[in-house]
Formats: C-alpha cells, structure tokens, sequence
C-alpha cells in the first residue's frame, strides 16, 4: 500500500511539473514578457536629423496581441519620428489646395451643364450626380499630407478612409489620360507592398468591381472615349485605348458582361499646383534584342554614376537602390524612370509610379533588377533593418501581404506562389547585403538615412 501511495505521489509530482513547465510558464511570459531571447537591431531616429539607436526584443512583439500585421506597424521600426514638417517640407498649403479644388468644382459644373444641355438636344440622357466642395474629402487630406519624405504618414487615417472611399463611392464621370497606363492587379499588390516596406511612394490603390457600361460608357463626357466601345460577339460591353503601340480593339478589356475587376488609384494633385518632372533611370533597360547599356557589361558602373549629378549627394542614389529592392521583389523589369516632385528639389522621394508589369511570373527571380545594390553596394539603414524584419517568422512577408491583401475587396489578389517568392526574393537581397558588408565592412555600406545633399533646393533658389 505504501509503495502504491509513493508511486502515485510520484507521478502527480511529475504531472505538477510538466504542466508548470508547458503550460503555466509560457502564459507567465505572455503575461509578464519575461525575456527569452533578444535582438540588438537599431535603427536611425530621423528627429531633427540626428542618428540614435531604438533597441527592440523579438519576445516584446511576439507577445503582442493582434495580428502579425498590425505588430509590424506597431513595431519600433515603423514608428520612426520625423523631422517636425515646415512649410517647404510638405508639397501644398492648405489654403493653396482648397482654392484650387474649389476653382475646379466651379469649372466642372459650368461644363456638367452645357454637355447636359448638348446631349438632351441628341435625346441622349446623361445621369445628373451632383457635386460639392467637402474640405474634409478623404482624397484632399491625402493631398494635404504628401511631404518630403513620403506620399503619406505611416499614422495618417485618411488613407484607409480614402481606400474605403475609393471602393464605394458613386463615380460622377469617367475620362482617360494621355499616357494611357493601364492600372492591373500589379498596381494594388505594389501599393501594399509599398506600405508594408514602409516606403510609402505609390499612391494609394484599391481593387474594386466596375459596371463598364453604367460606369464608364454611360457617363463620360469624353466623345474620344466613347468611341472605343463595342460589343462582342459574346455580348460583352469592351473598350480599348488608343496609343502608338498596340492599342486595337484584338487587345480589348471586356466586362462580364458589364462587370469588370480594375484598379482604383488616387491622383496625385494636379501638375500646376504640384510640377513633377520625369527623370531617366541610370539603370534603365536596352528595350532591344540586340543592343545593351553599359550597366549590364560594366561592374563598376556605379562608380561613375556616383560622380553625376543628381546621384553624387544626398540620397537620391539611396532612394534609387530602395526603388531596385522594390523592383526585385515584385519582379518589375521596366523601371525605365522615376519622377519626383520638383519643389522638394534633389532630396525629395522617388514617386514609384507605373507598376503594372510587377507580379508575373513567380518562378522567375530577375536578377539584374538589383544591379543598383549589387554595384553599389549601399544600403539605408532603415531599409535593411525592416528587411531583416519581414524575413522573421512571426512578421514574415509573405504573411502580412496575405493579411494586408485580404481587405482588398478582390481578394484573393496575389496567388500563394507569388507570396512565397516574396520571400524567396527578401532572402536574396539580404544576402546580397550580406556579401558586400562581407567585403567593404558595414559603415559604407549601411548608410544614415536623410543625408543633407550639397545643393539647394528648387523652393530656395
């Protein structure tokens, strides 16, 4: 009997102390964060321009409750203080903003009013939607916030308003421009990844279902648009653009029969209260079968682009390397240029517009897209900080696109083999990094952001 009373003394002894081991321990370090393991990453504080360290612990952010997206954007990394913003460090003033939108709803409705007048006397109807000046509008306070170093702040709340407003709000008129840039699924994914990043230098873009017909066709007020409708032989309602290369009615967008998936990007403001200009690539492609530039058979290519104007001060050379990455990992070959707004002179952001040939082919990993890191070998700091980031498991990359991209309402946008090639691709750039702080050491290659560069700016001359 006693042996029996030992034995079962034992084994509730055994059971007490794996349960505390397995069980009650793990929840005193969620409770309690006790530490477990560190990470001795820091990053740059951008206040006032000054270079300081924020340490972080992997175990602190794996114990945070909420999603691993929302802990990436509460991690430190991704709440960087900026400099305080003055009035040549954002693009618009809001008077100058307001004044010019008001101006434009003025024209809008004088001209609303003869085309209505001019289609009634043809008995054609044109849907009458009414249209106010809302100081508030979500798509104005986007405008209100571009800046110096992004289209928006990682905290600014009109962004998700302005998503939301995008997918439901009533389209008013329906219009084309003249560069004629088709907006794909690329564009929305590339938004995201963009946000995810932290680069914040694509406008802001949602998916969303468009009736062609009632949406489009019905109420433009553009008779060159009009005429690039017809319908299929199946009875779809199609349309096509015109441009110089293969804008015919054989590479048409059909609805089904009326309804189509597209793209809703925000415009930027317009160019006479925001002059932006269109600047060449250095590592632009031959766009030939035959010929080559002289990036793809020089390895030392980036030295001279160093001793150019605009790449030999401050960060535009930085900003090019973070748009490469960008590239790379949304497999976008034809960055062919860039534009930036021209009151923030050579030290403003990279707009990373044009994203529609982003996201083909998974399997394939274009590697001469990072011939700007692979050359230079240089990096900023916080971009390799966020990078090493997103390749831990708990704020892998491929799960928070896959989380940011279940809000679209198109989802699912990207396939799981294009998520994983995310990760493939992250992988290569870090060790990419890794090879050239293997051979320079790290101080030149991984840079303080917000380098000053030797010029002025446009604003001051």
């Amino acid at each position: 009997m006693r042996r029996d009373r030992l034995l079962v003394a034992v084994t509730l002894v055994t059971l007490l102390a794996a349960d505390i081991h397995f069980i009650l321990l793990p929840r005193l370090r969620t409770c309690y964060q006790l530490p477990r393991e560190s990470c001795s990453c820091t990053d740059s504080s951008l206040e006032n321009g000054a270079a300081a360290t924020v340490p972080w612990t992997t175990s602190q952010n794996m114990t945070e409750r909420g999603s691993k997206l929302e802990r990436l954007f509460r991690h430190p990394l991704y709440n960087i203080r900026l400099p305080e913003l003055g009035p040549e460090e954002r693009l618009l003033q809001e008077d100058e903003l307001m004044n010019n939108c008001k101006r434009k709803v003025s024209r809008w409705e004088r001209l609303k009013k003869i085309y209505i007048e001019a289609a009634a006397a043809s008995n054609i109807t044109i849907p009458d939607h009414p249209v106010t000046f809302d100081p508030e509008a979500s798509w104005l306070q986007f405008h209100l916030g571009i800046s110096r170093y992004a289209l928006y702040s990682g905290d600014d709340s009109s962004i998700d308003r302005l998503l939301r407003d995008m997918q439901t709000a009533p389209v008013i008129s329906a219009d084309f421009t003249q560069d004629q840039k088709a907006l794909k699924g690329a564009c929305d994914c590339s938004q995201v990844l963009c946000r995810v990043l932290d680069f914040r230098r694509v406008p802001p873009v949602t998916g969303r279902f468009i009736n062609v017909t009632g949406e489009i066709l019905y109420i433009t007020h553009n008779e060159e648009l009009r005429s690039v409708f017809f319908t299929s032989p199946a009875n779809n309602t199609c349309f096509f653009a015109k441009c110089l290369y293969v804008c015919k009615s054989e590479y048409a967008v059909c609805g089904h029969p009326d309804l189509l998936e597209g793209s809703m990007s925000a415009y930027l403001p317009g160019l006479s209260i925001a002059p932006r200009i269109s600047i060449p690539n250095p590592w632009i492609r031959a766009y030939s079968f035959t010929g080559t530039e002289e990036w793809e058979v020089n390895p030392l290519y980036c030295d001279n682009v160093k001793k150019l104007y605009p790449y030999n001060s401050g960060n535009r050379l930085l900003n090019i390397i973070d748009m490469a990455i960008f590239d790379f990992l949304t497999g976008n070959m034809d960055r062919h240029h860039y534009e930036v707004f021209t009151k923030f002179g050579d030290d403003g952001f990279l707009l990373h517009l044009d994203n529609a040939r982003g996201f083909g082919r998974p399997s394939r990993d274009v590697v001469s897209i990072l011939a700007p890191l692979t050359q230079c070998c240089m990096i900023k700091r916080s971009t390799l900080f966020r990078l090493k980031l997103l390749a831990q498991s708990e704020y892998r990359l491929s799960d928070v696109m896959r989380a940011s991209l279940s809000r679209d309402p198109l989802t699912p946008v990207l396939t799981e083999d294009h998520l994983q090639a995310l990760d493939r691709r992250l992988d290569q750039v870090l060790r990419t990094v890794g090879k050239c702080v293997k051979k320079l050491g790290e101080p030149p290659v991984v840079i303080t952001d917000f380098v000053e560069s030797s010029r002025v700016t446009t604003s001051n001359r």
